[in-house]
């Protein structure tokens, strides 16, 4: 298959519920009010108690509780409250694309751990809505299950290459492409904003490092994510490729506290979104 047939399959065997196009459409227009936003979350008392448990979970880390999605809105904000639904969409979509061939526990746990390290890289270099970055490191790989679905056989060949190259690198000579581009145009293609489709279509690709930042963040914490999550393999891998280094100006003692905190959060996050 190709890159624009696994597209088109993804786009007609799963589609984003309509709170997601609702609350993007309420965000995106210029008349609605927090109240509007809230209005709709709390429309839906599952959705509602599932954002409720991530707005006081660590991975917003405010002094005192918040009780209600009005408090929610105002707290985190109506962009930080959109990521969270999508992050929790994603488990619906993950289970969706599931293979025999992929441990979904292992998968999910992979893309929270990159979203984590990516949402700390960004908020230590202060970039624009830093919290995106964890919806983004966890969408990522996404088209992962949905190629291990859709051709196992070819998913098998893929897996057997060995590990000498990293895994973009292998997946784009075995289908000529890679995973986070065909993530990418799905989330292009499910209509979400290009402030989280757009890293996540070229974050393998090297000349577009130069002009973006938030590509060279996601990129590294990809990198990390590798480093930690597959020691046995890829332990030693440069983590600051040239490009990388030239646009991102971090050093590996803020690395680590990322590491640090990718570990100690993401259990607690994985048990809240399931």
């Amino acid at each position: 298959m190709s890159l624009d047939k696994y597209v088109a399959f993804a786009a007609k065997s799963f589609t984003l519920p309509d709170m997601c196009v609702r609350l993007r459409s309420t965000l995106d227009d210029p008349h609605s009010s927090a109240e509007d936003i809230g209005q709709l979350i709390s429309a839906d008392p599952s959705l509602t108690a599932k954002v409720l448990r991530l707005a006081n979970s660590s991975l917003f880390r405010f002094p005192s509780q918040i009780e209600t999605v009005a408090k929610a809105i105002n707290v985190i904000g109506g962009e930080a409250l959109y990521n969270l639904v999508v992050a929790e969409t994603a488990t619906t979509a993950f289970k969706h694309f599931t293979s025999d061939l992929i441990d979904l526990d292992k998968h999910w746990y992979a893309s929270v751990y990159c979203g984590m390290v990516a949402k700390s890289l960004a908020m230590r270099l202060n970039v624009r809505g830093a919290e995106r970055f964890f919806v983004m490191g966890i969408l990522q790989n996404l088209s992962e299950l949905l190629v291990a679905n859709k051709e196992p056989q070819r998913y098998q060949s893929y897996q057997k290459a060995g590990k000498d190259a990293l895994p973009h690198v292998n997946q784009l000579a075995h289908f000529g492409f890679t995973f986070a581009h065909c993530s990418g145009i799905i989330l292009e293609n499910w209509h979400l904003p290009i402030g989280l489709y757009y890293p996540v279509s070229f974050m393998n690709d090297e000349a577009k490092y130069a002009s973006d930042v938030d590509i060279c963040v996601l990129a590294l914490a990809s990198r990390i994510t590798l480093s930690q999550l597959e020691k046995e393999s890829y332990a030693n891998i440069e983590l600051f490729t040239p490009e990388i280094a030239n646009k991102v100006s971090l050093d590996m003692e803020v690395v680590s506290n990322s590491i640090e905190y990718a570990e100690q959060e993401t259990a607690k996050i994985v048990a809240l979104i399931h």
